[in-house]
């Protein structure tokens, strides 16, 4: 959390627009727009992000990129909500090409905004000081001014758009325009505090977060979403209220009271808000507020809403007000008008945060108070089930359970919360089975959980046979006539494996081998493609065989020694790295054939590289080979294993990997967020 004595640095950028932009015309408005532009510009930032979500019971990474804008000298950014406000990493790269790590001062769904701060300490000089843009006053913005779209769409870095203001105090209602329209971010609201910003200068995909600037070059805006020639943007008056609670308090804290308004224009008045909703247990519920009344005023304020832009002027009101305090309502029922006394609640989420438990593939959350409210549940103790893994105990458990589960207790005691249930299932877990209690819709379920090892399958090994290094095709009539010996029966050599006796022998590709040991091999058919293999099976390694050779018309001897056959996948090591989720094998024989790769080159063949994983998303592929890591050869998995523990002990902020991509080399650079990596035991 950062300390209030911050807070007055910011206040000197938060500059207020001092009235609408006045209308320039020629040469005069070309240089409006230029000043605009070099006051904002250099303050724009792409950032890149790694953005954490949960499927199938586990956290998968994705990359995603967006726009923001730098607000202080300190470093502070504003973007979207829904550009970081879930990412485990974050990078933002100036104009100037500079690129500077940030992390996440607080994020707040309700209105789509998140505030960010750049690492400034780890710049290459950080004495030079950062660009930043001022704030603006939007209320002071009327319809027709000019106004500069600024971002990064399509992920093309620095651009910037030219339009007018269409609508400021915008708001969107359900198709029957009896409703506010609340956006779903992530599973949360967003929307019911905004009075959006409507404007006509392009913004598309990757613009989200990028400022809206006036021909001052103040920031008015934050763009969010758009489409068809038609944007919007948060206002700065909303921009300046999260900032400030941002760094004021680490967070955005609103006061609640627990019901919801229409406009009391449809019901024919013109004073004061109709209620429509009253959340049960909640503060208005408590002081007697019932739906249908009529809100005239609080703390001696009227609460006129007659249109719907006025909603969330309301709201905002409201969340202002500190937890705790008490608030004085007036209110018309039936024709007369009473009075009554709310203490005001803090606004809760309604989502929890989400927790990955990787050894049990689990995902979960808490059930809040405002879920359990929404979905009708007894209560709000226990642990929802986002996602459960294939394979892992509970989902094989039977019954099974599965996402939109609430877990109620753990052999025989209750769970409230996360943190509950991690310290009673850890317990729960040393024992060969245990009971789980759990909620599914509405009925009380119980199943037998019996916790395994999640260890790696290998197959089973095959004892090496005889071999002949080569491929080959059946000398079937047409193949016989096709190479000017018809009527001959046999197998034509189609490859010769390199570092094999067949090549040190002199077997070459386009011999026929038509006879073995003095005797004339008989294959002829496609069905006989096997033969070859299973006679030389049948024999010793070691065993010297003489083949009978047509090459170039003329008939040789060529005798070949029979050598082991090469190791097959299942019979090498194979290691699965669960905190970056990838798995490597030790390379076999066919694998340097396949792959091309030369003798003296050593590495570890990628054999797994899980969608969404820490090396999924830094570009590490499967049919890799892993030469080195950080810099240290890996040979075999033994020293994999040694690598990678160092590197779990050390926690090194860029984890460098050296890989063979076909013919090529390749380095794949994995960043994790360390406070989000699960470390297996």
């Amino acid at each position: 959390m950062l300390q209030k004595s911050i807070v007055p640095c910011l206040a000197l950028c938060l500059a207020a627009a001092g009235g609408a932009s006045a209308q320039i015309a020629g040469g005069e408005f070309r240089e409006a727009v230029e000043f605009a532009r070099e006051k904002v510009y250099p303050a724009l930032v792409n950032i890149s992000v790694v953005e954490e979500n949960y499927s199938g019971g586990r956290a998968e990474r994705i990359p995603a990129a967006g726009s923001g804008v730098i607000v202080s000298p300190a470093g502070h950014v504003v973007t979207n909500f829904h550009v970081a406000g879930k990412a485990a990493r974050i990078k933002c790269t100036l104009p100037s090409g500079e690129m500077i790590d940030a992390t996440r001062v607080a994020g707040d769904p309700m209105t789509d905004l998140c505030v960010l701060k750049l690492d400034l300490e780890k710049r290459g000089d950080a004495s030079v000081p950062i660009p930043f843009a001022t704030i603006g006053d939007s209320t002071q913005l009327e319809v027709g001014d000019h106004v500069l779209a600024v971002g990064n769409p399509l992920t093309l870095s620095s651009s910037m758009t030219l339009g007018i203001i269409s609508n400021t105090k915008r708001v969107f209602t359900d198709f029957t325009g009896t409703e506010i329209e609340e956006f779903d971010l992530d599973g949360e609201t967003t929307g019911i505090f905004n009075q959006w910003i409507q404007h006509d200068a392009l913004i598309l995909p990757g613009n989200s977060g990028g400022p809206l600037v006036n021909l001052k070059g103040d920031v008015v805006g934050i763009n969010t979403r758009g489409g068809s020639g038609v944007g919007f943007a948060i206002p700065s008056a909303t921009i300046k209220h999260v900032l400030n609670q941002a760094l004021t308090f680490g967070e955005v804290r609103r006061g609640w009271m627990g019901f919801s308004v229409l406009p009391v224009a449809k019901a024919g008045l013109k004073k004061g808000s109709l209620v429509s909703y009253v959340t049960p247990g909640s503060a208005a519920d408590k002081a007697g507020l019932q739906a249908g009344d009529v809100l005239l005023a609080l703390d001696g304020q009227a609460a006129d809403v007659r249109f719907f832009d006025e909603v969330p002027l309301l709201y905002q009101r409201i969340s202002e007000y500190p937890a705790g305090s008490q608030v004085k309502a007036v209110y018309r029922r039936g024709g007369a008008e009473q009075e009554t006394t709310l203490e005001v609640e803090p606004f809760q989420r309604y989502l929890a945060d989400e927790v990955e438990i990787r050894g049990m593939g689990l995902t979960v959350r808490d059930v809040t108070e405002r879920m359990a409210i929404a979905l009708a549940y007894p209560d709000a103790d226990g642990v929802l089930v986002t996602g459960v893994r294939p394979g892992y105990a509970f989902e094989e458990a039977k019954p099974g359970i599965g996402a939109g589960d609430v877990i109620t207790a753990v052999d025989g005691k209750p769970v409230k919360d996360v943190a509950e249930f991690l310290v009673v299932v850890a317990e729960a877990n040393k024992k060969d089975k245990y009971a789980v209690a759990y909620r599914s819709e509405d009925e009380e379920k119980v199943t037998l959980v019996e916790p395994k090892e999640d260890e790696e399958q290998q197959g089973a090994k095959e004892l090496p046979k005889a071999w002949l290094g080569v491929k080959t095709q059946v000398l079937t009539e047409k193949v016989a006539e096709a190479m000017g010996i018809p009527g001959r029966k046999g197998f034509r050599v189609t490859q010769v494996f390199p570092w094999t006796k067949a090549q040190e022998g002199g077997l070459k590709p386009g011999d026929a081998l038509v006879a073995m040991d003095g005797e004339a091999l008989d294959a002829c058919r496609p069905q006989d493609a096997e033969d070859l293999r299973r006679a030389i099976e049948d024999m010793s390694i070691g065993d010297e065989v003489e083949f009978g050779v047509i090459r170039d018309g003329a008939e040789v001897k060529v005798t070949i020694a029979l050598e082991e056959s090469p190791a097959s996948a299942v019979d090498v090591e194979t290691v699965k790295q669960e905190e970056f989720e990838f798995a490597v094998r030790e390379t076999t024989f066919m694998d340097r054939v396949k792959f091309k790769l030369p003798k003296e080159v050593e590495g570890l063949l990628v054999t797994e590289a899980t969608r969404g994983g820490w090396a999924h998303i830094a570009g590490l592929l499967i049919n890799d080979l892993l030469i080195s890591v950080n810099g240290r050869a890996v040979a075999d998995t033994k020293t994999f294993e040694e690598v990678m523990r160092d590197v779990l002990a050390n926690r090194p902020k860029v984890i460098q990997m050296f890989v063979r991509r076909g013919q090529r080399t390749h380095f794949v650079f994995i960043e994790p967020d360390w406070s989000k990596v699960q470390v297996a035991k």
